[in-house]
């Protein structure tokens, strides 16, 4: 059975834990393992989410939702002025 994945809440966690297990002198890799993630999952999760809070993680969700709903919308009216040109040539 596959694990399932960690929702970026539980990432940004993961990454905090890590931070506290080396501040109190744990060696990085051990920190890392003991999370339970390999060294390359730590390190693209650092890159993606390193230094976010969770306030910010939901900034982000949000962000990435309104800009998905706008981009539907450019594309619905794209759509609709190439319809209307098209029309308005007669070639139909």
């Amino acid at each position: 059975m596959a694990n399932k994945r960690p929702k970026p809440e539980e990432i940004v966690t993961k990454l905090r834990q890590v931070e506290v297990l080396t501040g109190q002198g744990m060696p990085r890799l051990d920190a890392i393992r003991q999370i339970g993630v390999t060294e390359q999952t730590f390190y693209r999760w650092k890159k993606k989410y390193g230094g976010m809070g969770t306030d910010q993680l939901k900034e982000l969700k949000r962000l990435q939702k309104e800009n998905e709903r706008l981009r539907k919308a450019v594309s619905d009216l794209t759509l609709d002025k190439l319809i209307l040109a098209e029309a308005a040539k007669g070639n139909f």
